[in-house]
């Protein structure tokens, strides 16, 4: 551990710190209380939900295809729903294509509430505005995490860490082994937004063929700031509204501030021309009007962690079962490589593959247990695995984890899988 030109103030303890409070971080919270622990979850920005509550409205993973759907995603998960349905904050399933398993359409301001509300009933402490600047160890384990926030430097201590960062920070800063895309390679970035004042009805007539066609034909007028080839359109829980999944940055490091900075605007300028062209061409969007922007642009991939085991995209194809199965996974492997198109490839009818405990530590038993896109995953196996119902799933599972180690007084590495498989069926969770 480095040392600080000021002591660290430790400002708490717990059985179980759970770092990002994004989808999976919540779940494994959630989870890791419902086991008796005492939780610590700290998370960057002012709110709970990640990405889900600030800029996008679909939750994608839950089911695998088929007729009908089967569901492969439970427990934490159906609390969330629950919740947002006594809302009226959220649509029944639909699909967004042949290949694509059904989605979930919601309404994020509201996920904020209900994550708030469920974290607060489970006796879960909550620190907001805090970012994780390094990993605390004692004899090669990871025993906690140095915060920075508005009071500075502040030490945070836990029998067991679960990195839910989304890039592997807990891990990365305890030195341990990761992979990231070459250069030029990884998934593109996002800035999703929302649109109000648009007349759906007319809007629903016009086909995800007909607004590809569309964007051809402006980008070869010459109009700019439309790299994408698809509409990534879907229509939200608030009457008139209408969330966009449509810019597109690419060639950029998301863990370098220098080029998150210039994807930032970079997919604000889209988000603008994106708008324009809808106004100007697509059939009842001639009123629309900007409504909101993701809090930050949308990261897909960045790090994964070197672990156990790694996830590969023969066994996300081929709907590969595990004995350590501690999530299901059935959405098709997207992935949104090169400046414009997406590689989509589902899984059969009704398959679902297991993501294995395995996945989710770090080589070397370091005490410390990750959940999330961060997983330890091919980039085309994270192409499936990173969707929020899954996340959710991983989650759940870490924190069942975390919590068992915490009371036994060993490594996430060391506990029986077999039990936490156990305790999992119990909560809820669907492995089989």
């Amino acid at each position: 551990m480095p040392s600080y030109s000021a002591p660290l103030t430790e400002r708490a303890r717990a059985d179980v710190l759970v770092v990002g409070g994004g989808p999976a971080g919540v779940a494994a919270a959630l989870a890791a209380a419902a086991q008796g622990a005492s939780v610590l979850l700290v998370e960057r920005y002012g709110f709970l939900g990640g990405m889900g509550a600030q800029g996008l409205e679909s939750l994608c993973g839950f089911f695998a295809t088929g007729n009908p759907p089967p569901k492969i995603v439970g427990g934490i998960a159906d609390r969330v729903l629950e919740r947002l349905l006594e809302w009226g904050a959220y649509c029944r399933p639909s699909s967004l294509g042949p290949a694509a398993s059904l989605v979930i359409q919601y309404n994020p301001d509201a996920l904020k509430l209900v994550l708030d509300d469920l974290v607060h009933r489970a006796g879960v402490r909550l620190l907001l505005h805090a970012f994780v600047v390094d990993a605390l160890q004692e004899r090669d384990r990871v025993v906690g995490v140095v915060a920075a926030g508005k009071g500075g430097l502040v030490s945070l201590r836990a029998d067991v860490v679960v990195d839910a960062s989304g890039d592997a920070d807990v891990t990365v800063a305890a030195g341990l082994p990761y992979e990231a895309a070459p250069a030029g390679a990884g998934q593109a970035l996002t800035t999703t937004f929302r649109l109000a004042n648009v007349d759906v009805e007319r809007a629903r007539a016009v086909s995800r063929a007909d607004i590809r066609a569309l964007l051809q034909e402006a980008r070869a007028r010459g109009e700019e700031g439309l790299p994408a080839e698809e509409g990534g359109l879907t229509f939200g829980v608030v009457p008139g509204t209408v969330c966009a999944n449509a810019t597109r940055v690419h060639i950029v490091d998301p863990t370098d501030p220098s080029a998150l900075t210039w994807a930032e605007l970079e997919g604000r300028r889209q988000a603008l021309a994106y708008l324009r062209f809808l106004r100007k061409h697509v059939p009842g969007y001639e009123q629309a009007v900007l409504a909101g922007l993701g809090v930050q642009i949308g990261i897909r991939e960045s790090r994964r962690i070197a672990g156990a085991y790694r996830l590969t995209r023969e066994d996300v194809l081929s709907a590969r079962r595990f004995p350590d199965g501690i999530a299901r996974g059935g959405w098709p492997v997207e992935a949104h490589i090169g400046p414009t198109g997406i590689r989509l490839e589902g899984l059969a009818e009704g398959a679902a593959y297991d993501i294995p405990f395995r996945c989710l530590i770090p080589a070397g038993d370091p005490g410390l247990i990750v959940a999330g896109r961060c997983l330890s995953a091919d980039l085309d196996a994270q192409a499936s695995a990173r969707v929020m119902g899954t996340c959710l799933a991983m989650g759940q599972a870490a924190g069942v984890a975390a919590a068992m180690a915490a009371q036994g007084r060993t490594s996430p590495a060391a506990i029986s899988v077999e039990e936490l498989r156990d305790r999992l069926r119990a909560l809820g969770a669907i492995l089989e």
